[in-house]
């Protein structure tokens, strides 16, 4: 999840729509957002299925009623088959760390919080610099090089404590921290800046204590609907290029977007 700003002089459009106000600063990502839910406001009217006279908001907001004719849009467009149990099986074994219980990481970390109006890219460099910076530490958890950086530069309250967080599960922290964490091996910091909804994190691992493994049975639900979701997600990136590629579009690159809309 990379986030980066974009001082907007000419607002970006998708068939002549702008995505935004004139100076309006904006991440790419939420440039992206704003250009994805565009294209298909606009799919949704070419199918009758919204008014054409629905307002476009200077905000990037869609009406409740662009929002549901867009639900109802994807509905028809984007189907998922149920996958198989075969292909279940096989996913459960590619990724029994993801179908473990108990796993527990004991990290520290600091944070250099996104907030309104800072400058991200100011923002990151500081951060990247700290990586490159603690990366040199001597590895232990009392290491005064990392605890020092926590306590003046992390925007945490975890800082006063050298950056510690103690030991973690995967419920204790948010979903896309969690990801970068959780179902690997490595211990030491981590060696790229793990992004998040509150900002940039520097992150070191200090311990794992390894999850057990579920069996098949016990998790196939779950394994079903992850595989769905995938399958869900890479039927709608295809959608939106095809959109794309049948739209105008100035002043974005929806080529670098990950996960349109779905962040």
């Amino acid at each position: 999840m990379e986030i980066t700003t974009r001082a907007t002089l000419e607002p970006a459009r998708i068939n002549g729509v702008a995505l935004s106000i004139e100076g309006e600063a904006l991440s790419l990502d939420e440039l992206r957002q704003r250009a994805c839910s565009e294209l298909l406001r606009q799919a949704a009217i070419a199918e009758g299925l919204l008014d054409a006279s629905d307002a476009v908001a200077a905000d990037g907001i869609l009406s409740e009623q662009a929002s549901r004719a867009i639900d109802l849009l994807i509905e028809r467009q984007i189907v998922v088959a149920e996958p198989s149990e075969t292909a279940c099986r096989r996913h459960h074994a590619a990724h029994l760390a993801s179908y473990s219980s108990g796993e527990k990481v004991k990290v520290r970390h600091i944070l250099f919080a996104v907030t309104p109006g800072v400058d991200v890219a100011a923002l990151r460099q500081r951060a990247e610099t700290t990586l490159l910076d603690v990366r040199c530490h001597d590895g232990s958890d009392a290491d005064p090089g990392f605890a020092k950086a926590a306590a003046t530069l992390s925007n945490c309250p975890s800082g006063a404590e050298g950056g510690k967080l103690g030991w973690l599960s995967a419920t204790d922290c948010a979903p896309e921290f969690a990801r970068e964490i959780f179902g690997l091996t490595d211990v030491g910091v981590l060696p790229r800046l793990v992004h998040s909804r509150f900002g940039f994190h520097v992150v070191e691992v200090l311990a794992r204590e390894p999850g057990v493994a579920q069996p098949f049975e016990a998790v196939q639900g779950t394994v079903a609907v992850a595989l769905r979701q995938n399958t869900y997600v890479s039927a709608l990136r295809q959608y939106l290029r095809l959109l794309a590629g049948q739209a105008s579009i100035q002043g974005v690159d929806l080529e670098a977007a990950q996960t349109p809309l779905l962040q």
